[in-house]
């Protein structure tokens, strides 16, 4: 059984596991930790929301933030569009944890007026690609081994 909440200052450490299996793993080439994960994704200016998904005992099983690009970003998204992004612990996939993510992000996303959400992934990242496919974005550019898929809500 998975809950999903919104993300708080207490989850950062939980947060931070996360990403740290996943470095582990070599599903990550960012290193993540505690700080990584509050100043990142919990404390960051442009954040619109970040959803976490936690198991029976309150294990952070894995998040989903949604931010809105600014000008200058560093990722290269387009000002003004969502920026998404994704982290399922290695032990905890294939269980639907992404897809019980996406639905509230998704929520906020409309709610902000955002009009496009992009996800930026390492083109070698099967697992990544085919999730934010079956999400319903579709791929709309790619170089420099990165593959930019991207969400209509408009």
């Amino acid at each position: 059984m998975v809950m999903v909440r919104q993300a708080n200052a207490a989850d950062a450490e939980g947060m931070g596991q996360v990403l740290e299996a996943l470095l582990a793993a070599g599903r990550r080439q960012k290193p993540g930790d505690t700080g990584f994960a509050r100043a990142h994704y919990l404390e960051h200016p442009d954040l619109i929301a970040i959803m976490v998904a936690v198991d029976p005992s309150g294990r952070i099983m894995g998040f989903q933030s949604l931010k809105r690009a600014m000008p200058g970003n560093e990722l290269g998204v387009t000002p003004g569009w969502g920026i998404i992004g994704t982290h399922v612990h290695p032990g905890a996939t294939r269980r639907g944890v992404g897809r019980k993510l996406f639905a509230p992000t998704r929520g906020a996303a409309e709610t902000a007026g955002l009009g496009r959400v992009e996800a930026t992934i390492g083109r070698t990242n099967a697992g990544a690609l085919a999730y934010y496919r079956a999400m319903g974005f579709e791929t709309w550019r790619e170089g420099d081994g990165l593959v930019r898929q991207v969400l209509r809500l408009d």
